[in-house]
């Protein structure tokens, strides 16, 4: 589904991404970790042709995503606020989204209606641009608007940043249901080693712009990984 070959990418003598091979299939559910500053969101502005690498590429269904926009058909992504169009109201938003992606209204309304659960209807409905929304509720206009589209691939770098605990909590459930079994690819970064422990089948472990570890999610996996930085936390 998605691979990264050669890859490196360099800030001034800061390499950012070092990663000589990686293997994505379709169904895993990819969670990735690591410090502030170790390269993860970075990778995924690779992997969605938001930087150039400097070297080697990265192939979404064996096609480089520089070489060709067809991966857009069958991903949704959510990095940042950069990727909302903050003149809009959350409604206009969807509806440029579903416009997009060429959904039919009621399938739109539908699928809209399917996360109200999260959504609620004071974002969904209100006459506020998307720049006047807090920092919450942009993130959930962002995460929904990337979910939209009922993605083959979706990419979300720190969902959870913003939310209340309710709100992480319902996000959770909508990743697993939507993700697990389906044969569907979510790729996510978060901070949160709860929530990656709890929705993601593989985890990867990222430092100074290398995958160090690559694990499928168990018992002993987590605490490996929890035991990386417990060491890096005492030895700070």
């Amino acid at each position: 589904m998605i691979k990264a070959e050669n890859l490196l990418k360099k800030f001034g003598n800061t390499i950012a991404v070092d990663i000589p091979e990686l293997s994505i299939e379709n169904g895993d559910i990819w969670g990735l970790v690591g410090n502030n500053g170790a390269g993860k969101t970075t990778f995924l502005r690779l992997m969605v042709d938001l930087l150039k690498p400097d070297r080697g590429q990265i192939l979404s269904k064996s096609i480089p995503v520089y070489q060709s926009e067809h991966w857009k058909n069958y991903t949704g992504t959510f990095i940042d606020n950069n990727f909302l169009i903050e003149f809009l109201t959350p409604k206009e938003y969807f509806e440029f989204i579903a416009k997009i992606y060429d959904l039919e209204k009621n399938e739109y309304y539908e699928r809209l209606q399917g996360y109200n659960h999260f959504l609620n209807s004071e974002i969904s409905e209100t006459s506020k641009y998307i720049r006047q929304l807090s920092s919450g509720e942009k993130h959930k206009v962002g995460v929904i608007g990337a979910l939209l589209p009922d993605p083959e691939v979706l990419i979300l770098d720190e969902p959870f940043n913003f939310l209340d605990p309710s709100s992480q909590i319902v996000l959770n459930k909508i990743l697993n249901s939507g993700f697990r079994d389906k044969n569907k690819t979510l790729i996510l970064s978060s901070h949160n080693l709860n929530h990656i422990s709890d929705i993601c089948t593989r985890v990867a472990l990222m430092e100074k712009g290398k995958i160090i570890r690559d694990l499928q999610n168990n018992r002993e996996s987590m605490s490996e990984v929890e035991d990386y930085f417990r060491y890096q936390t005492n030895n700070q």
